[in-house]
């Protein structure tokens, strides 16, 4: 098996890698800033297709595989224990308390605490929208709120269900608890902010604990009435989240000139003067390049420098002429806000072809970053040479 001797039996597969030189090939096309390297942690392409991250109480790493229905746990040495199978696309993950949170495609399942395992999954958020951008991310927020994205049905349109683009909110036991408070007969909503065409990343701010969180945009768009789809249009979103807040989609984009207004879809226009109705986002990234995880390094071992900073994985364009993404983004951070963003890794691109698709980042328990690859079911640790 090219160098790998697996040992593997129904719960537990450890691979004793001695790299072989296509892997040790491709990694030598990653560039990365000077004094850190990128090394293979595991290969779970066996397992599926890696998606979104999180870390359980031991430090150990979780992974969802939404194409197998399955997820794992890796501990420091890459063996892979098998912890739920089964289930509807698997994508969002996270800890509430000791139990565990997994966003299947129509609504979230916990998992209760059962030793050092978990137990069957339980139906705990029933009936969110699916179909359309299906895969949904699950997160519980510093104070114990639960997130979860729902995206849109589709490229651009006027969504019927009033839950579609949105980031919502729920209390620790799975009751809605929206921007928008309630009172006598009418039911709390679930609602926390919209206009969010596919919002799969988001995270805290560990020091003012703010939510930033990526955003795709809309494909095959143009600046001009019945114009040619252009490339660059609309730029990718990198925004703030502010309860109650409408951020743009179906008809509006951050001005590639102006990032700080928005600029109204000449093809999907709405209402006169909407786009100066919603909130502009925080920072833009390039068109169609498709971020979803992020991650804030305050509490990495990577460069002081960095460590005000945020991490955001570009998972790629599959619409321009010239591919964009394929890379890793930093977004720096002064005084708390972001105010600017560069190439912190490239390089899986070659040329208009990519071999390799980062989907989410974290840092680990032993402070580097961890990548997960769904093209090359690759898992990258990046640290220190």
């Amino acid at each position: 098996m090219s160098g790998i001797i697996a040992i593997c039996n129904v719960l537990v597969c450890t691979d004793a890698i001695a790299e072989t030189p296509p892997v040790n090939q491709a990694l030598s096309r990653l560039k990365l800033p000077a004094g850190l390297k990128i090394e293979r942690f595991s290969d779970l392409s066996k397992w599926g297709s890696p998606r979104m991250l999180a870390l359980d109480r031991q430090g150990r790493l979780l992974v969802t595989l939404p194409d197998q229905g399955r997820v794992i746990r890796l501990n420091q040495q890459a063996e892979v224990e098998l912890i739920a199978q089964g289930l509807n696309a698997p994508h969002g993950i996270a800890l509430l308390n000791e139990d565990l949170l997994i966003a299947e495609q129509n609504g979230i399942v916990k998992l209760p605490k059962q030793g050092d395992r978990w137990g069957l999954p339980q139906p705990f958020i029933r009936n969110l929208p699916d179909g359309g951008h299906s895969f949904k991310t699950v997160k519980v927020s510093p104070d114990g709120f639960i997130y979860v994205n729902v995206s849109s049905s589709c490229n651009v349109c006027v969504e019927s269900d009033p839950l579609r683009a949105t980031l919502l909110r729920f209390s620790a036991d799975g009751r809605p608890a929206g921007a928008l408070l309630t009172m006598g007969r009418h039911a709390q909503g679930a609602i926390w902010a919209t206009g969010l065409r596919n919002t799969q990343g988001f995270a805290w701010h560990p020091d003012t604990g703010e939510l930033f969180a990526t955003n795709n945009g809309a494909d095959n768009r143009s600046s001009s009435k019945n114009g040619a789809a252009n490339d660059d249009l609309p730029p990718e979103h990198f925004n703030l989240i502010t309860p109650g807040k409408q951020y743009g989609w179906p008809y509006c984009w951050a001005d590639i000139n102006h990032p700080a207004q928005m600029f109204q879809d000449p093809n999907f226009t709405g209402e006169t003067d909407i786009c100066k109705q919603v909130q502009a986002p925080a920072l833009t990234l390039p068109a169609h390049s498709t971020p979803i995880g992020l991650t804030f390094l305050q509490h990495s071992r990577l460069p002081e420098s960095m460590r005000q900073d945020a991490i955001v994985a570009l998972h790629g364009s599959w619409n321009r002429q010239q591919a964009s993404g394929y890379a890793l983004q930093r977004v720096e951070f002064r005084n708390h806000q972001p105010v600017n963003s560069v190439l912190f890794i490239k390089g899986w691109l070659q040329g208009n072809r990519a071999w390799g698709r980062p989907v989410d980042v974290i840092i680990g328990a032993d402070g580097w970053l961890y990548i997960s690859d769904d093209l090359t079911g690759w898992i990258y640790r990046v640290r220190s040479e």
